[in-house]
């Protein structure tokens, strides 16, 4: 929300507020016409309304509500509020103490006379208006938080489809995808059914990568599915039958992840690979706990034949919409030893 609507959302309180206040005033003493009188009257209502409510509100809006309301710590936000609202009264009647012994305005009891002995119902009612006043700022709070955490959602979610839409771009690398269908089209002289299974697999993988990447969540057996189906594809462009070790561990079960958060990082790997006659020159592990869903990949490259292999759009990409979509849930790290190129990222489960 702007500042300037929050601001005049203050402005209309404070407003509003003293409007009654003085509406109320005049009404009690619509039938005195002793201008002292009122303007006195004007002075300690000012104080006893303004000092308890302006201290309570600003505490409770600026303190209680994103210290400990927004945290769900509601027990400890209803104890400090209430110590919050008698500390607002005291501090209110201490100061209208102040003004009255120093004679700037004078006693409405009876000339002072009793004064002292209303503390107490003094101290109550100021903090009752106080705890008002409290209450209408955490509600003002709320709606703001509310409304600015729908629009950085809506923002967040404008960035998360775009940096997807370039990540369907980065994947769809027209020389892979010819070498594939070359790849399949001279396997169907040798075996017609296995060319068609590759086939399938292929137009899978289309399928998935134009539908199903929409949803802002997909079954974690899905994602693996795809990168099973991707492994073999990328299988039959060699005849090294170690070229690639995948392997899964723990339950998957009905997990739930983003979408096409592991497999830009499969690819990348099969991008990037320089010899496919090494044993194990791909690795791809993903263990599955009860805490978090982990991928490791790495893959072995020449970094002669390759200096720049992993750098690029591509990675900055995959590491901006992992800070988008779990911030705070997710760890990334990525090693490289001109060698062998790791990646290690862990996804927090919810």
């Amino acid at each position: 929300m702007k500042r300037p609507f929050v601001i005049l959302l203050h402005v209309g309180f404070w407003a509003c507020y003293f409007l009654l206040v003085f509406i109320a005033l005049g009404l009690y003493y619509r039938s005195h016409h002793d201008v002292g009188r009122l303007l006195n009257a004007l002075y300690s209502v000012l104080l006893f309304a303004a000092v308890p409510s302006a201290l309570c509100f600003y505490s409770y809006y600026y303190f209680l509500f994103p210290r400990y309301l927004q945290k769900k710590k509601i027990l400890r936000a209803i104890f400090i509020g209430l110590l919050m609202a008698i500390l607002a009264g005291v501090v209110g009647y201490i100061l209208i103490r102040f003004f009255i012994e120093t004679g700037r305005i004078y006693d409405m009891d009876e000339g002072g006379r009793h004064g002292r002995s209303t503390a107490f119902q003094t101290i109550v009612v100021m903090s009752v208006i106080g705890l008002v006043s409290g209450g209408v700022a955490l509600v003002m709070k709320g709606f703001v938080t509310w409304f600015n955490e729908i629009k950085l959602k809506e923002a967040l979610r404008e960035k998360n489809h775009e940096m997807e839409l370039q990540l369907i771009k980065n994947q769809f690398d027209p020389h892979l995808f010819f070498n594939t269908i070359n790849n399949i089209d001279s396997l169907i002289l040798k075996d017609a059914v296995l060319a068609s299974d590759y086939l399938n697999k292929l137009s899978d993988i289309i399928r998935f990568v134009l539908y199903e990447t929409r949803a802002d969540k997909i079954p974690l057996s899905k994602e693996i599915e795809y990168m099973e189906k991707y492994i073999a594809l990328q299988k039959i462009r060699t005849a090294n039958e170690t070229y690639v070790h995948f392997s899964i561990t723990g339950t998957v079960g009905d997990k739930l992840i983003a979408p096409m958060v592991f497999i830009p990082f499969v690819e990348n790997a099969f991008k990037h690979t320089t010899n496919k006659k090494v044993e194990n020159a791909i690795t791809i592990h993903i263990a599955v706990n009860d805490t978090n869903v982990r991928l490791t990949c790495s893959n072995k490259y020449d970094p002669k034949m390759a200096p720049q292999a992993h750098g690029g759009l591509g990675n900055e990409l995959i590491k901006k919409r992992l800070s988008l979509i779990y911030p705070g849930k997710h760890e990334l790290v990525v090693d490289n030893d001109n060698e062998l190129y790791c990646v290690n990222l862990a996804i927090q489960h919810g």
